[in-house]
């Protein structure tokens, strides 16, 4: 593909423009997208003026937009050349961190990773898993390092998504034997005994969350025969006591309603060849007052322990619909 700058004298002196060429013009239409929303969504994040002339486009913007709009383009045309879709999603991920490396150990543990042009992917039966944040990145990259992550801070940020994707990635390569996701139900609290059921059928909506993203990274036959083998596992925290997790890959989600008590037990039950991670919101404990969040506890007495990593995410990080990013900082803002 062939690029050229030009800034005309006609235009204001702070609107550059670029041009880039494209030789395929099939691709081109998939770069653009139905009725040009890729382009759309290009020039609404990033300012710019993006203008279809033949297999060229015409970028307008400041210096900086433009530069970063065209390197954008490229890498998602790149990304269409080795026969991959395009999705809002990547999309969104190449505007925010496009174009950034990171040098991959040697450890076998980065070798599950694949690395394309810097960028850290995870593979699933179903689909191929990006981080689309920079924080999203150092966190997948924490999970296959360490033992033992902690992954904090507000919906939305791909915390739970991106550990189960984790999680699955090493189960079907076979580092781990088994997967086992747990939540508290705190939210059910004495009302679970009033449900209808049986004790599955009771706790079940509390696990759903865990359930739909195992479907995005497995069949949904593979799925239910896997946990009808107990290969996988989705209960309650309360049925890990007593246990030892070993050759398991064993995700805590919403961790900040586990009472300091439950969390140590929880991270005592780690086992050989396992790996734990633990995700949570500070900002949702939905304990009764008075009563002290694990997840704050295990925070304060774990740090600067080798082999434990903790993450943080903010609204920048939040990968659902942009409101959830503003939402978010609107109670942060009121909070402060």
């Amino acid at each position: 593909m062939a690029i050229s700058a030009l800034t005309p004298p006609t235009k204001p002196e702070d609107v550059q423009e670029t041009r880039l060429e494209f030789p395929d013009n099939r691709l081109l239409i998939e770069l653009f997208g139905e009725f040009n929303r890729n382009l759309a969504q290009i020039e609404e994040a990033l300012s710019v003026q993006i203008v279809h002339q033949g297999n060229q486009l015409a970028l307008f913007g400041e210096a900086g937009s433009v530069a970063k709009a065209a390197e954008v383009l490229q890498a998602l045309y790149t990304r269409l050349e080795a026969g991959r879709e395009i999705t809002p999603g990547d999309i969104d991920a190449e505007i925010r961190m496009g174009g950034s490396t990171q040098d991959v150990g040697g450890s076998p543990a980065d070798q599950m990773e694949l690395f394309q042009g810097g960028r850290v992917e995870i593979m699933t039966r179903k689909k191929l898993v990006e981080p689309r944040t920079e924080a999203q990145k150092a966190y997948v990259r924490a999970l296959f390092k360490n033992e033992l992550a902690f992954g904090i801070g507000p919906a939305g940020t791909g915390k739970t998504y991106l550990a189960v994707a984790v999680g699955v990635n090493m189960f079907i390569g076979g580092h781990v034997d088994r997967i086992i996701l747990s939540r508290p139900a705190v939210e059910a609290g004495e009302r679970l005994g009033f449900l209808p059921g049986d004790m599955k059928e009771k706790v079940d909506p509390y696990m759903q969350p865990l359930y739909d993203a195992l479907n995005d990274f497995l069949p949904g036959k593979q799925v239910a025969k896997l946990i009808e083998e107990k290969r996988i596992e989705i209960a309650p925290l309360a049925f890990m006591r007593g246990r030892t997790l070993s050759n398991a890959f064993v995700v805590l989600d919403e961790a900040q309603n586990a009472t300091t008590m439950q969390m140590k037990m929880f991270l005592t039950r780690l086992g050989e060849g396992s790996r734990m991670v633990i995700t949570g919101d500070r900002s949702q404990v939905d304990l009764p007052k008075g009563v002290t969040s694990g997840l704050r506890d295990a925070e304060r007495l774990l740090k600067g322990i080798d082999k434990i990593s903790f993450n943080y995410f903010t609204s920048k990080d939040v990968v659902r619909h942009p409101l959830v990013a503003k939402i978010i900082e609107a109670y942060d803002a009121d909070a402060q």
